[in-house]
């Protein structure tokens, strides 16, 4: 039965990485594709930066591929268009996986001033993000002099990212899970995230998956000196997005990682970088990041040995150093993109 899938462009370089995307799974899968709308240029249009029609093809479709919108933050009451969807979809769990990629350097600043930096050897690890509440429940005031936004944390929300990392754990055979808060000084609100995902913890030992837990700053430090350490971190929402675009710089940068947001019923993936309008239309954007998405979402669609393809196509391109300028290339977005679709 073929897929539905809702593509929604979004702004700056989003329409030319989707088709991108979309012509490579052409290559791989027969696929329905439904157009959908959502970010600035929406909101100039419709007024809205996310229409309801936009969320009601999500809801009916299969799954969701998602490219990077604006947020301008000086218009009031703007509503991000990718937190409100993941809210309105119940999309609880965000995935930011972190493979290594061939012939890509560690950052300078990742090296210690070391001759062999310290992540030298492929890195393999994963970052679970509760998604749907934290400092992102948007709900904020202000009185001009003061604004306040309130951190919403609940024992059902931290439960079920927890159990999600320790599911993804157990299927990806890793063997530890990281639960990192700041519970030191966020004692209500961090110390419940902590208490229950400890419990969850207790339902996995049988099948071998142990369980620590970190300080959010500690972490950020480890991150940089030593990312082996980690296999899969479960944290709360801006922690776990603070944290991932730090990881990025591992494996290449934003242009390269990969997201996939998760739920009960529903499914969104979408690249971690932005929207990038200063490069838009240049034919230069790394289609790395989109591409990643699109094998994780032809993976949750029943297509796993298309996503395994794709995923070996990527990784022959940056063999072949057939790549764009960020990661140490000289490719257009288009050359790579067809060197890419001809390792398939």
């Amino acid at each position: 039965m073929t897929k539905s899938i809702l593509y929604i462009n979004g702004d700056g370089v989003g329409p030319e990485l989707m088709a991108s995307a979309r012509s490579v799974i052409d290559e791989l899968v027969d696929v329905e594709w439904v157009e959908g709308h959502a970010g600035y240029a929406t909101f100039k249009q419709q007024g809205t930066p996310l229409p309801q029609a936009t969320i009601d093809s999500a809801r009916a479709c299969d799954s969701v591929l998602f490219c990077a919108v604006t947020t301008p933050p000086n218009i009031p009451n703007y509503k991000s268009a990718i937190i409100t969807l993941r809210q309105e979809l119940d999309l609880y769990a965000n995935l930011r996986p972190f493979d290594s990629l061939p012939n890509v350097s560690v950052p300078a600043w990742a090296s210690g001033g070391l001759q062999q930096p310290p992540s030298a050897s492929p890195l393999h690890f994963a970052i679970v993000r509760e998604n749907t509440e934290g400092l992102y429940s948007s709900i904020e005031e202000s009185d001009g002099q003061r604004a306040t936004a309130l951190r919403v944390i609940t024992r059902h929300a931290s439960e079920r990212i927890v159990k999600f990392a320790f599911d993804y754990a157990k299927a990806r055979k890793f063997s530890r899970v990281t639960l990192v808060h700041k519970a030191n000084v966020l004692r209500k609100t961090d110390g419940l995230f902590l208490e229950a995902g400890r419990e969850i913890a207790k339902s996995y030992a049988r099948a071998g998956i142990s369980c620590d837990d970190a300080i959010v700053d500690s972490v950020a430090m480890r991150l940089v000196k030593s990312p082996q350490d980690f296999q899969v971190i479960a944290t709360t929402n801006l922690f776990g997005d603070i944290l991932s675009d730090e990881a990025s710089a591992l494996i290449g940068g934003l242009g390269v990682a990969p997201s996939a947001n998760i739920g009960e019923k529903h499914s969104l993936f979408e690249p971690v970088h932005g929207s990038a309008p200063d490069i838009a239309g240049r034919g230069i954007a790394n289609p790395t990041g989109m591409l990643r998405s699109a094998a994780m979402m032809l993976e949750r669609i029943g297509c796993k040995k298309e996503a395994v393809r794709l995923e070996k196509a990527i990784a022959r391109a940056y063999e072949q150093r057939i790549v764009t300028k960020d990661v140490g290339g000289s490719a257009s977005t288009a050359q790579m993109v067809e060197a890419i679709r001809a390792n398939l």
